[in-house]
């Protein structure tokens, strides 16, 4: 079925706000959540909602928080999230990030003691929005097992950066696994098969049975290369955030332990020019412009399709499996009229 922005944010805001999340909180996490559907990544979408909630009502996550900041250096921010929600005490981190990269044109922060993120694109691209470079790091449970290896001992560690241009920014936003596990969960869910090579079952053995995946390990992207780059990141998040490693991280999957991955923040502002921007925007549509291998398929850069997605469903709606709206449409304590969405 498809389902409106609209009726998502207010079912989603409201779930939220039953459990006493304040408004502003409960609408910035329904965002993120929505936009990822709207971006065509339904694995950092609202089927993570029914886990938050539960994670709120059992003390997991504390919707009331925005998280406690320590400015340890003149440009590095140290951030206790108190086990707020991750959006929420992710931006407001960054509102006092930006603000000082302002100054000292570069500013890092190191977040732990929150909860999940979402897609780290949409934090990135609120820096660009403001004329700022954005660079994310995220952990995760031991998820991914190393190169030459079957078992998982690092997390997916997400990547995401956004350079402003004169037109939209380019964003970069990748896990180092080959899919992230919300993916093979969103496969489970909903009965289907994944390739094989995406992940390993907890036996060691490749699979294709997405159920079995879950309780496996995931293939680190590019072989060797993508599991250099997750090792780099897992090291960098721990040590700048304080937070756990892999194999001990807890709390993004589950309904029943605290979180205690971690994240970081790098927001760059070097004034970048007008005429800059506009060459980067120019050099952007020069690889789109640049031949395909495939004719009916154009180049696109990094965000060209995540963005286009989104204007699509902007105005045309986006997919849902209709049992997770009528889940999420049951478990509202709401007495308000909850839309049904739209059936096709």
């Amino acid at each position: 079925m498809r389902v409106l922005r609209e009726d998502a944010l207010h079912v989603a805001s409201t779930l939220l706000e039953d459990r006493n999340t304040p408004s502003a909180h409960a609408a910035l996490q329904a965002q993120v959540l929505v936009d990822a559907e709207l971006k065509g990544h339904p694995s950092h979408g609202l089927q993570r909602l029914p886990r938050i909630l539960s994670r709120i009502e059992r003390g997991l996550i504390n919707p009331q928080s925005e998280g406690e900041a320590t400015w340890r250096s003149l440009s590095f921010l140290e951030v206790n999230g108190l086990k707020g929600l991750g959006p929420v005490v992710a931006v407001s981190a960054l509102s006092q990030l930006s603000a000082r990269a302002e100054s000292t044109g570069v500013a890092i922060c190191g977040i732990r003691n929150s909860n999940h993120l979402g897609m780290l694109a949409y934090y990135v691209e609120w820096l660009a929005a403001r004329g700022q470079i954005g660079i994310a790091m995220s952990s995760s449970e031991a998820l991914v097992h190393p190169f030459g290896g079957a078992r998982a001992v690092l997390g997916t560690n997400p990547l995401a950066i956004a350079v402003p241009t004169a037109k939209r920014p380019m964003v970069v936003d990748l896990a180092t696994g080959v899919v992230s596990m919300g993916k093979i969960h969103h496969h489970a869910a909903n009965g289907l098969s994944i390739p094989l090579g995406w992940a390993r079952d907890d036996t060691g053995q490749p699979t294709t049975d997405a159920g079995r995946a879950t309780k496996g390990a995931i293939a680190p992207f590019g072989d060797a290369k993508g599991y250099a780059l997750g090792m780099a990141l897992e090291l960098l998040v721990a040590a700048l955030a304080g937070s756990a490693l892999a194999p001990d991280v807890r709390g993004t999957l589950d309904a029943d332990t605290v979180c205690n991955k971690g994240d970081v923040f790098i927001a760059i502002d070097i004034g970048i020019q007008s005429e800059l921007m506009h060459r980067l925007a120019a050099y952007l549509d020069l690889v789109r412009a640049s031949p395909p291998s495939d004719e009916n398929v154009p180049v696109a850069v990094p965000g060209d399709g995540a963005a286009d997605r989104r204007a699509k469903a902007l105005i045309h709606g986006f997919e849902i499996a209709p049992k997770l709206w009528q889940d999420l449409n049951t478990l509202s304590q709401s007495t308000r009229s909850l839309s049904k969405g739209h059936a096709r």
